[in-house]
């Protein structure tokens, strides 16, 4: 089965420290996988960020969130073990914990906790997104708030791009292949691009700084989905350079049969579409400007640790 929701692992969590002693994250996640009989490729997914899996961190906060309620408590660094009023909990024999639950039978600190932004002292009831099957971590939230705001400027990107004469276009690309590495300097890669002007090359654009090798260049802006004739028209063409590497980028996308035509040549032709060129635009700054930057921050439990 697919990850559950970090709800979803607080009583098994629960029931697992039942015996008293401490306990590490592994050894609980090991224990909730089998539980859930949730498979290895399942564990092994990532969040969004690539730091985390996402099963690990449903984990993690599960342990927040009953720890924060007084059902857990960390005696040591990463570490938890079940307090008194834990053992209590299971005693009642809870069909489920959740955050409702938690609101309703935890320490009154973890309504503050879960509401750091009710300074009154008094709190809602949470709201069925909230204890539903399909609430997600904070971390969750966040990153998909990131990706929807990065979603919106791609679009935004994309847009100004199909917008904007050829010319821009293909200075944009210049710009793009420069800052991930590309063509010596911005000068030399700019002169390159639209000197050729025949048999479906746009330009070229050296490969290092030392222009060892060249790449071969074709950037158009289409609204249709290119297609496999489009991009071997253009492999063609690479055969009278007697070049074996070129781009072909586009602002729409490409077809399964073109993929796959480059995939199975000699030539090493790499196929960019308007996902993946907003993208990487995004990732390398070209035509976007930084608005906001938020550092999250971690406890650090070596200051805490004692000295022996």
């Amino acid at each position: 089965m697919t990850v559950p929701d970090f709800q979803s692992f607080m009583l098994p969590l629960l029931k697992f420290t039942v015996d008293g002693l401490e306990h590490r994250q592994s050894e609980a996640a090991d224990s909730l996988a089998n539980h859930f009989d949730i498979s290895d490729a399942d564990r092994k997914e990532m969040l969004p960020s690539g730091r985390q899996t996402r099963f690990d961190n449903r984990i993690a906060w599960a342990v927040v969130y009953l720890r924060k309620a007084g059902f857990l408590e960390s005696p040591r660094r990463g570490k938890f073990r079940i307090t008194e009023k834990g053992k209590e909990i299971l005693k009642a024999n809870p069909a489920r914990i959740d955050v409702k639950y938690l609101m309703e039978h935890g320490n009154p600190e973890f309504q503050q906790f879960h509401r750091p932004s009710h300074q009154t002292g008094t709190h809602d009831e949470p709201n069925q997104e909230e204890c539903g099957a399909d609430i997600r971590t904070p971390r969750e939230v966040l990153e998909a708030g990131y990706l929807e705001l990065r979603r919106d400027l791609a679009q935004e990107l994309l847009n100004r791009i199909k917008g904007s004469p050829p010319r821009f276009f293909e200075q944009l690309v210049v710009d793009l292949l420069v800052a991930m590495g590309y063509g010596g300097s911005r000068k030399d890669a700019g002169e390159a691009v639209g000197q050729s002007g025949d048999g479906g090359v746009d330009g070229i654009i050296k490969e290092d700084k030392l222009g060892l090798d060249a790449i071969y260049l074709q950037a158009k802006r289409w609204e249709n989905t290119v297609g496999r004739p489009i991009v071997q028209a253009f492999a063609g063409s690479l055969d009278g350079y007697r070049a074996k590497k070129g781009v072909l980028i586009t602002t729409s996308q490409f077809s399964p049969e073109a993929r796959d035509y480059v995939s199975r040549i000699e030539k090493k032709i790499v196929l960019i579409d308007g996902e993946e060129l907003t993208k990487l635009m995004i990732d390398y700054g070209i035509g976007v400007a930084a608005d906001a930057a938020y550092e999250i921050k971690r406890l650090d439990t070596d200051y805490f640790e004692e000295e022996l």
